[in-house]
């Protein structure tokens, strides 16, 4: 909040320096002064952070995942259900779950992909992230090309900065992975596929 304001007096006085300048002083002390306040930060900052309460998650298998028998790539849609218009931002921390077995919850190594920005969430809009597992081989029998052994879950466990840990299964199917580590988008304003 105080570098909001610290950018918004920054570029105010700026733009009065300006004016007082010679018409070449002026024109760099704007393209300063358009630096100083990126046009696409106000919107998103006006708006709170969506609260866990506000937001519904789903997860679904993604169409364009990596080859193999396993579950690939999931998506995870984020769904305001709240009054207001709130912000997500950030890279998911992700874990899988076994219902009813915290014994058996285990947090993924996560790999960050792409940059963050907040996005804004308008009531009954979405925001999504997708989530690329490393991928298991082999049908039925399954097998890691790691050589480790791959594991099922019935659950993950996607935490948002800001916006709380949310608890999700997939519309079909179970998640299945290998060396527990995960590829993650950046929180999107656009359906990944």
């Amino acid at each position: 909040m105080r570098d909001r304001h610290s950018i918004r007096v920054t570029a105010a006085a700026l733009t009065a320096i300006a004016a007082t300048m010679s018409p070449a002083a002026a024109q760099t002390a704007s393209a300063a002064s358009a630096e100083a306040a990126p046009a696409g930060t106000a919107p998103a900052s006006r708006a709170r952070a969506c609260t866990p309460e506000a937001l519904e998650a789903t997860a679904y298998q993604a169409a364009h995942r990596p080859r193999g028998t396993g579950t690939g790539a999931a998506i995870v849609q984020f769904t305001n259900v709240s009054a207001r218009t709130c912000v997500v931002r950030g890279h998911p921390t992700v874990a899988v779950a076994g219902n009813g077995s915290p014994e058996r919850n285990l947090p993924l190594k996560v790999i960050r992909e792409g940059r963050a920005a907040p996005v804004r969430v308008a009531p009954g809009g979405s925001a999504w992230v997708k989530l690329t597992f490393v991928q298991v081989h082999g049908g039925a029998d399954g097998y890691c090309v790691s050589g480790a052994t791959p594991s099922m879950f019935p659950t993950l466990v996607v935490g948002l900065p800001g916006a709380g840990i949310h608890q999700v299964a997939l519309l079909a199917g179970e998640i299945t992975e290998c060396d527990n580590k995960v590829t993650v988008t950046a929180v999107s304003a656009t359906r990944p596929s």
